[in-house]
C-alpha cells in the first residue's frame, strides 16, 4: 500500500484552488502552481461572479460564462482609468491568459488530490458540495483552508505560501498520516489557521 501511495505522489499533485469568485486570489495561485508544473484548476462557489465597481454598494457582476476578455472589455468601455488604476484590468489580463472564463467548483466533476479554499465560507461551499456527492470510488481528497484576504497584494503572497504547500505535500512519502503534523508547521511559520478535513469521491 505504501509503495502504491509513494507512486501516487510522484505524479504531480491534481490541485484545485477556490475562492469566490474565481478572479483574484484562486487565479494568482493557479497562475504560480502552473508554472510549478502541477495540474491544477481553479473555481469559484459563488452564485454570481463579482468584480469591484465604483462603490462598495455597487459591484459589477457577471454570470461564470462571461469570459474574462467580456468583462475586460465592458470595464475597460465604462472607465478604463479607474479599473486601471486599482488593478482590476490588470487582473482580468492575466487570468485571459490562463483560461478563458472563470468556472464553479459546484459544476465540476474532476478528481482532485487537495482542493486548497482561500477564505471559510468558501471552505463551507465545497464541503456542501463534497458532501452531497454521492460516493462511488472512495478515492480521499484532502480540502484545507487558508484565509487570504481579497486583494491584490495578499492574493499574491497567500499563492506563494499555497504554492509552497502544495510543494511540501509533494514531496511526502505518506500523505494520509503525515499531512496534519505539516499544516501544523504551516500555521506556526505563516501565523494562519488552516482547516483540514478528508472527503471521499
Amino acid at each position: 500500500m505504501a509503495v502504491a501511495a509513494a507512486a501516487m505522489l510522484s505524479l504531480p499533485l491534481r490541485v484545485a484552488v477556490v475562492c469566490s469568485s474565481n478572479q483574484n486570489r484562486s487565479m494568482e495561485a493557479h497562475n504560480i502552481l502552473n508554472k510549478r508544473g502541477f495540474r491544477v484548476r481553479s473555481f469559484g462557489t459563488g452564485a454570481h461572479v463579482k468584480l469591484p465597481g465604483p462603490a462598495p454598494d455597487k459591484p459589477n457582476i457577471y454570470d461564470f460564462k462571461t469570459t474574462y476578455e467580456q468583462m475586460y472589455n465592458d470595464l475597460a468601455s465604462k472607465d478604463k482609468d479607474f479599473y486601471t488604476q486599482n488593478g482590476i484590468l490588470h487582473m482580468l489580463d492575466r487570468n485571459k491568459r490562463i483560461k478563458p472564463h472563470p468556472e464553479r467548483f459546484q459544476d465540476c466533476k474532476d478528481v482532485f488530490d487537495l482542493i486548497i479554499t482561500c477564505e471559510e465560507r468558501v471552505y463551507d461551499h465545497v464541503m456542501e458540495d463534497m458532501n452531497s456527492r454521492e460516493q462511488e470510488t472512495y478515492q480521499p481528497v484532502h480540502v484545507i483552508n487558508v484565509d487570504i484576504q481579497d486583494n491584490l497584494e495578499e492574493a499574491t503572497l497567500g499563492a506563494f505560501l499555497i504554492c509552497e504547500l502544495c510543494q511540501c505535500i509533494q514531496q511526502m512519502d505518506d500523505m494520509e498520516n503525515d499531512i496534519d503534523e505539516l499544516l501544523q508547521e504551516f500555521e506556526e511559520t505563516s501565523g494562519k489557521t488552516f482547516l483540514h478535513t478528508v472527503c471521499f469521491y
